[in-house]
């Protein structure tokens, strides 16, 4: 699985109520979700990247209330990945479960910036960086779960089974 796209950039701690404000959480429609997807943090955001853009941002993101709705929103918005630091470990579950591909990387992290292009190889954990022509590591996701994302979500997963 190969992922491209342009990087959006974010700080640190961004929590599930930046991602998807609640006052959005009386639908599970991903599209819906996703045209509020970190709008308290950029009220354009969704309407200004592209299918296939990506998130990049410091340590602890998706931290806050354990909603599936922050992922499903940054599918639904057309995002194909999140490169941070690190993640809370609520919102790692919870991508998984959504299908959201996630990398933890602090030097792609800190060294990415905005609108550089990315590309992201899931099976091998490269995240290049073809704006800047580097490379940084990532530790790839295991078989088991790239065939979940692959899958869509952990439900359609079990379903295929």
């Amino acid at each position: 699985m190969s992922l491209k796209g342009k990087a959006w950039k974010f700080g640190n701690d961004i929590d599930t109520d930046v991602i998807i404000p609640a006052k959005y959480l009386n639908t599970i429609d991903p599209k819906e979700l996703g045209a509020h997807c970190m709008e308290p943090a950029d009220h354009e955001f969704s309407k200004k990247i592209q299918n296939g853009d990506m998130i990049v941002a410091g340590k602890n993101f998706g931290c806050g209330s354990s909603r599936e709705h922050a992922p499903i929103s940054i599918k639904g918005a057309g995002i194909s990945c999140v490169i941070a630091e690190s993640f809370a470990r609520i919102f790692f579950r919870n991508s998984i479960n959504t299908g959201l591909p996630i990398f933890e990387s602090k030097e792609a992290a800190r060294d990415i910036q905005p609108q550089d292009i990315i590309e992201v190889e899931a099976e091998t954990g490269a995240i290049r960086n073809l704006t800047k022509n580097k490379i940084y590591k990532s530790e790839p996701l295991p078989d088991f779960v790239r065939e979940i994302i692959k899958s869509g979500g952990l439900l359609n997963w079990i379903n295929k089974k």
